[in-house]
């Protein structure tokens, strides 16, 4: 008998592939944002500064889709959300105003840089994390 506890059941299946694509965008949106900002900050930098800030919603929304708890859930709501506020904004916006958008960021036409992936993603996750809300909060009670 092991004293191992089982995974919670968010980071089986669908939840796992949800936290795995978020993760591979957290790495690549900071990797993207880094390089960006030190060799061409002065070429896009409204552009590059928003990488970066994509690459923070996407390491919080990975911890909080990972962790337990009523905290993390909410934490995973607002991230999720700021990120799908955000593609659609920073598109706009680039349609409508090409000069303030230099060069293309995480978030760009809809995230076509990503396969799209910035779009579908948010919408996927909080279908997730609406379908997911008495498990966060079961977690949470279980270790209080």
């Amino acid at each position: 008998m092991s004293s191992t506890p089982a995974p919670a059941p968010r980071t089986l299946g669908v939840g796992r592939v949800l936290v795995a694509v978020y993760a591979v965008l957290a790495l690549a949106a900071t990797a993207r944002s880094v390089l960006q900002i030190a060799t061409r900050f002065d070429e896009a930098p409204l552009a590059f500064s928003l990488s970066a800030v994509a690459a923070v919603v996407y390491i919080l929304a990975t911890v909080a889709l990972v962790r337990s708890g009523r905290g993390w859930y909410r934490i995973a709501w607002a991230t999720i959300s700021f990120e799908l506020v955000g593609v659609l904004v920073v598109d706009t916006l680039s349609v409508l105003d090409a000069p303030l958008f230099k060069a293309s960021s995480v978030w760009s036409f809809f995230g076509g840089g990503y396969l799209f992936v910035p779009l579908v993603l948010p919408v996927r996750g909080m279908l997730w994390l609406a379908s997911r809300r008495s498990e966060f909060v079961a977690a949470e009670v279980a270790t209080s």
